[in-house]
């Protein structure tokens, strides 16, 4: 195997080198606008010195809630450029999601979009007073307006108020590669959201990797439709970057297109990742109108009967899957493209370059033998630093050695591929979402009705699993399935929101913990017998402005 030289820098500094080597070269496409290198650079560079005019500097968290545009791009390497932190914002989220993140990122600025006004006005006063839900917030910052909207930043002032290019670039000099560059949001078993750190070092290593993994070269064209609020979003941005690559957003997701633009863009890597994404458009009446002879590889995960079809579907396409979290900056695991066939459609791959894995016995903690499935635990450059302001979480997840245990049952095979098997931890895996049930039980406890609940997951052909509520309700007090979906549309993620409401009055019970696996079981086999695949979806209302 070729040696490969180590590649570490900054965020900023990647931007500006690929800027120098290829500045007409395409480095993002979007609906609303394609970006050069050089282009992109610029834009970082003078988003930086806005951020510098509001006093951002070295270790602050600035929150990006912004749709996927090259904005969002550009904002978050300039806020690493000041050796600040970007804090990506699930786009999808509401009042008490959004300011959990602000409050738990102790966030100095929130940079928006006009349109999400409404939603960022429903967790925040709109008149700039103090805000006692997000206390070290000082400014909320909206670059697509000119004129400031109350309580708000607008382009103007911010632009007015730009520092020079010179104490950017001190700064800039100054950002060392173990700085944590972006804090990404992962949902844990608690009901607190938890921050994971991860470094210039761990997020560019990656990048490489993934390009010198898949044997990409510039003038690579990457498509992907997951969101760049997304560790994985954030990743294939980067990785673009790295391997001096096209990147290729549709904004937002729609299979009524995803062919035109793929054809029009003349993609020749997709990497469509979950199932959800790419099923709906293979599934397309006309997919076999459509020339995609270009796309040469894809990459996707699910269940190996799935990948198969997948690829059938794109015989002329290496199809590669992977294991992937936010603490691991993304892909733990990748294919190699020269794997066989059926090692890609039935394992995740092999570690990433410098990474070390391990499988084993969750109560132990010895090695299990390949074939056996055991709990993962992993380390490696490409491993974040820990929960942000959380030191019982971060000492909780990491043994004394530097391990990281990710709490997810795997197993090897004999050449060191893993493989996803589950969860040994509390979590939904919604279409990709990691959702904790924790989170959704503490948002349904709030409503007067409920005296205690357990959310499980409930199987679903379209997001593979769904969240269903089992309620125990306070006595004297009713309530329907109907209105307690509806007491959390709106206030929730939707992929968060319940699909099932099913009410107990007792739980089956272990001691003092309710023995979830069993309503597993009875979801599951009561959907069954009723014939049921997928769940109703639910009609969020519109959010006020």
């Amino acid at each position: 195997m070729t040696r490969r030289w180590i590649e570490a820098t900054t965020l900023g500094d990647l931007v500006e080198r690929r800027a120098a080597e290829q500045p007409d070269a395409e480095a993002l496409v979007f609906p609303s606008e394609r970006v050069t290198y050089a282009g992109l650079a610029a834009r970082a560079t003078r988003r930086a010195r806005e951020l510098a005019g509001l006093g951002v500097g070295p270790g602050d968290r600035v929150a990006l809630l912004l749709p996927a545009d090259a904005d969002l791009v550009a904002t978050l390497v300039g806020t690493t450029m000041l050796g600040a932190v970007a804090v990506p914002v699930n786009a999808r989220f509401r009042g008490s999601e959004i300011t959990g993140v602000l409050t738990t990122a102790g966030a100095r600025v929130l940079v928006t979009a006009p349109d999400l006004l409404g939603v960022v006005d429903e967790c925040l006063p709109p008149d700039g007073a103090a805000r006692p839900d997000a206390p070290e917030l000082e400014h909320v910052v909206v670059p697509g307006v000119a004129a400031d909207p109350p309580g708000a930043v607008g382009a103007d002032r911010l632009a007015a108020g730009a520092v020079a290019l010179g104490l950017v670039e001190e700064l800039a000099a100054a950002v060392r590669v173990r700085d944590t560059a972006v804090l990404v949001f992962t949902s844990g078993t608690t009901a607190a959201p938890k921050g994971a750190m991860l470094s210039h070092e761990a997020l560019v290593r990656l990048a490489f990797g993934i390009g010198d993994r898949l044997g990409w070269r510039p003038g690579e064209r990457v498509w992907t439709a997951i969101p760049l609020f997304h560790g994985g979003g954030i990743t294939f941005a980067l990785s673009c970057l790295a391997a001096g690559a096209t990147f290729v957003h549709p904004g937002h997701f729609d299979p009524t297109t995803t062919l035109e633009l793929l054809t029009a863009e003349r993609v020749t890597v997709a990497l469509a990742a979950f199932e959800t994404i790419w099923m709906p458009v293979l599934n397309r009446p006309d997919f076999a109108s459509f020339d995609l002879s270009r796309i040469r590889q894809v990459m996707a995960v699910g269940v190996p009967e799935r990948l198969r079809d997948m690829a059938a579907r794109l015989p002329q396409a290496v199809h590669v899957s992977c294991v992937a979290m936010t603490e691991s900056s993304a892909f733990l695991t990748l294919n190699r493209p020269d794997d066989p066939a059926e090692a890609r459609a039935s394992t995740g791959g092999h570690p990433m370059p410098g990474m070390r894995c391990r499988v084993v016995d969750p109560e132990t903690g010895t090695d299990v033998a390949p074939g056996t499935p055991g709990e993962l635990w992993f380390r490696g450059p490409n491993a974040f630093d820990g929960y942000f302001r959380d030191p019982a979480a971060t000492a909780a997840a990491f043994t004394a050695d530097g391990w990281f245990r990710t709490g997810d049952l795997v197993v090897a095979d004999d050449a060191g591929r893993l493989t996803f098997r589950s969860r040994l931890k509390d979590m939904l895996k919604v279409g990709g979402e990691n959702v904790a049930a924790a989170e959704v039980e503490g948002f349904l406890l709030a409503h007067p009705a409920v005296d205690l609940v357990a959310v499980v997951a409930a199987p679903d052909a379209r997001y593979v699993e769904v969240p269903c509520a089992y309620v125990r309700l306070r006595p004297g007090h009713a309530v329907t399935e109907q209105e307690l979906i509806e007491h959390c549309l709106g206030r929730i993620a939707t992929f968060r929101v319940p699909r099932y409401v099913r009410f107990v009055d007792e739980f089956p019970m272990s001691g003092t913990k309710i023995k979830k696996f069993e309503l597993r079981e009875r979801i599951a086999a009561e959907l069954a017998a009723a014939g049921i695949t997928e769940a109703p979806r639910p009609q969020v209302p519109a959010v006020p402005r």
